[in-house]
């Protein structure tokens, strides 16, 4: 497949550290938008889709037809703008079948109304590992690599691989692996897996959180984090880097959005079912992430 077919569109949002990916077919006009973002401000609650909307004018400008809206995981750190672009552009949205465990842990801890189902038909199309798909005239693979989460799927089309938060650019690492459901080891074997493709292939990462002396970038290679990757290079065991892994993530703070983030990425980046004002509301649960969770004394 020629690179003159296959277009690759990648937009940053500096607030999160998002990189949303749009991939077309110019044979065909055919388009998928890969992680989109909501833009979330914590602090007011208010919720408004200027990144969304600069992917939405790039697809129109292009006179691209939209056919997916791909999530590679229930992200933690924004929330998803799938909605917003699915009633935009139309499309399918769609995520690795494996959600449906991470909607039954989240569940509980959200305490979410009785008429959801944590049976993943909030999307309109569930992955399983190896499933092919087509984007116009592009065949894609939808890849599960497991450890960030236990849904989290990658998306190979020819020599590019759009791995989500498996891997990051090769100074920065890999993806925590303690979140619900998460696994270092899982981590490792699905990190070798992508690995394993081969050298030239290109990897679209979903976040880079650069050091300063370099600007932001999303796009690596096999052979780069091969070579360079600061967690994960050759050479490095499962077992060392299982033990970097739980060293590092026992001292990482939870991420800003992780609340409101999961409350909507599990519903397909639906909103909770509004309340009778109304409105939609986010629930804080109090020390659900806390391994003995409980209110302090007197509380």
């Amino acid at each position: 497949m020629s690179a003159q077919r296959m277009q690759i569109e990648s937009f940053h949002d500096p607030v999160t550290g998002t990189v949303t990916h749009v991939l077309a077919d110019a044979h065909t006009g055919h388009a998928a938008v890969i992680d989109p973002v909501l833009d979330f401000e914590p602090k007011s609650g208010t919720l408004t889709s200027a990144s969304a909307d600069r992917v939405i004018a790039l697809v129109r400008a292009r006179g691209w037809q939209l056919q997916w809206v791909l999530e590679t995981h229930a992200h933690a750190d924004h929330l998803s703008a799938a909605q917003h672009v699915r009633h935009a552009l139309g499309g399918k949205v769609a995520i690795g079948a494996r959600i449906r465990e991470v909607q039954r842990m989240f569940r509980s801890i959200f305490h979410f109304e009785r008429e959801f189902l944590p049976d993943g038909s909030q999307f309109d199309h569930l992955f399983e590992d190896g499933e092919r798909f087509r984007i116009g005239g592009l065949e894609v693979t939808a890849l599960w690599v497991p450890g960030h989460t236990p849904a989290d799927m990658a998306y190979r089309v020819e020599d590019a691989v759009f791995v989500g938060d498996t891997l990051f650019m090769p100074d920065v690492g890999t993806a925590r692996a303690d979140f619900p459901g998460g696994d270092a080891a899982t981590l490792y074997q699905s990190i070798r897996r992508l690995l394993a493709l081969p050298p030239g292939t290109r990897l679209f990462v979903c976040h880079d959180y650069p050091p300063p002396e370099r600007a932001v970038a999303w796009t690596s290679s096999v052979r780069r984090q091969r070579d360079s990757n600061i967690h994960v290079h050759d050479g490095i065991t499962e077992e060392q880097f299982v033990q970097m892994r739980t060293e590092r993530d026992a001292g990482l703070a939870m991420p800003t959005l992780i609340l409101p983030a999961v409350q909507v990425n599990v519903r397909a980046g639906k909103l909770p079912p509004a309340e009778d004002d109304g409105r939609a509301y986010i629930q804080v649960p109090i020390n659900a992430f806390l391994k003995d969770a409980g209110l302090p004394p007197g509380l």
